[in-house]
C-alpha cells in the first residue's frame, strides 16, 4: 500500500449495523470518501480475517472509524487485530439510535464535523463534543 503524492494512507470503516446510525454511518463514510478524504475498505472482511485486509489496516498510517452506536463494532474489530483507529460514535455525537431521520442534511452535518476533527464544534444540530469515541 504505497503513499500517493506524500500524502498519508487513511482508511475509513462504517458500521453500517441495522438502525438509522448505522445507515448514516455508512453514508458519511461514503461521503468521505468521494470528498478525497481517505479510502472507504470493508470493515466485514476485517472482521473475518483476510489476510490482505488485515495487513492494509495495520500498515495504513490511519484507520477511522465511524460507529452509529456505543456498541463500536468497527472500533472494535480492529482494536482485535491491535489496531488503534481514531474513532467517531454518532450517538456521541448527539444523534440519538432510533429516531435519528436519514436525511441528507443529517449526513452533511456528521460529515462536517468529522472533517472538522476529532473535536468539534456545533453544526446545525449537531452539539458540541468531542466525537472521537475515547481516542483523543
Amino acid at each position: 500500500m504505497g503513499k500517493c503524492c506524500g500524502r498519508e494512507v487513511k482508511l475509513l470503516y462504517a458500521c453500517s449495523g441495522a438502525a438509522d446510525v448505522g445507515e448514516i454511518s455508512d453514508r458519511v463514510v461514503r461521503k468521505l470518501r468521494t470528498q478525497g478524504f481517505g479510502a472507504m475498505t470493508c470493515l466485514a472482511a476485517v472482521g473475518a480475517g483476510f489476510s490482505g485486509f488485515v495487513a492494509s489496516a495495520k500498515g495504513a498510517d490511519k484507520n477511522i472509524t465511524i460507529d452509529g452506536c456505543s456498541v463500536a463494532c468497527a472500533k472494535k474489530t480492529l482494536e482485535n487485530l491491535g489496531v488503534t483507529p481514531t474513532a467517531y460514535v454518532l450517538t456521541e455525537m448527539g444523534l440519538t439510535k432510533g429516531q435519528t431521520p436519514v436525511t441528507e442534511e443529517v449526513i452533511n452535518e456528521v460529515t462536517n464535523a468529522i472533517l472538522k476533527g476529532p473535536c468539534c464544534s456545533t453544526t446545525a444540530g449537531v452539539p458540541t463534543s468531542c466525537a472521537c469515541g475515547g481516542s483523543c
